[in-house]
């Protein structure tokens, strides 16, 4: 018997992902979708940076489907002054070099160092950082965009922004979301195989 959530799925893949093509525009958040969230800490230099399995394989992939590919992350540890913003750039720095080295590209790093206490209308869920990507980037079409993130606070800027989300889970599929994924990586994966099928 076939399964009602999986067809739902391949429906919602089909509708919305194969309609991707270099207008559209690709968030991703980066602690936990990129590099491994450190439990109670922050990612305070490049020492501590600890890329997931295959991250800068997908982003590469991803490169050939996106006109644009956008990091917005929340970096309280610049408030909590537990790192600078030389620290963080040298981080996005690296990432960007070892994504370009393979052929692929991020068009820019966003970030709010502000405390979450702040309520920062540049932090996420809020949508500075992606109004801030839309006064550089003229060409980005908030409809025509995704965000892919592991946390509430991702999908709420996602929706916040009229994006579609994507909700990374390493562990489980949920179905509060319409597209759940386990790595950034096999959502990439996914997407070759409905852009570029054999």
């Amino acid at each position: 018997m076939a399964n009602p959530e999986k067809f739902k799925k391949t429906k919602f893949e089909l509708d919305v992902f194969s309609k991707i093509d270099k207008t559209w525009t690709l968030f991703l958040d980066r602690d936990g979708v990129i590099n491994k969230k450190l439990e109670n800490d922050y990612v305070k230099d490049i020492h501590e940076l600890q890329l997931l399995p295959n991250a800068i394989k997908a982003i590469v992939i991803l490169s050939q489907f996106f006109g644009k590919i956008i990091v917005a992350t929340n970096q309280q540890g610049i408030g909590k002054k537990l790192m600078t913003h030389h620290n963080l750039k040298q981080i996005h720095r690296y990432i960007l070099q070892l994504v370009k080295i393979k052929g692929g590209n991020i068009d820019a790093f966003y970030y709010a160092p502000q405390l979450a206490t702040e309520n920062s209308n540049y932090r996420k869920p809020q949508t500075g950082m992606a109004i801030q990507a839309k006064n550089d980037f003229n060409e980005i079409d908030f409809s025509k965009s995704i965000m892919v993130g592991d946390s509430l606070t991702d999908i709420e800027f996602a929706l916040n922004a009229n994006m579609i989300p994507v909700f990374l889970n390493h562990n489980t599929s949920s179905n509060h979301h319409n597209y759940t994924t386990p790595s950034l990586y096999a959502f990439a994966k996914m997407l070759n195989s409905i852009l570029k099928p054999n």
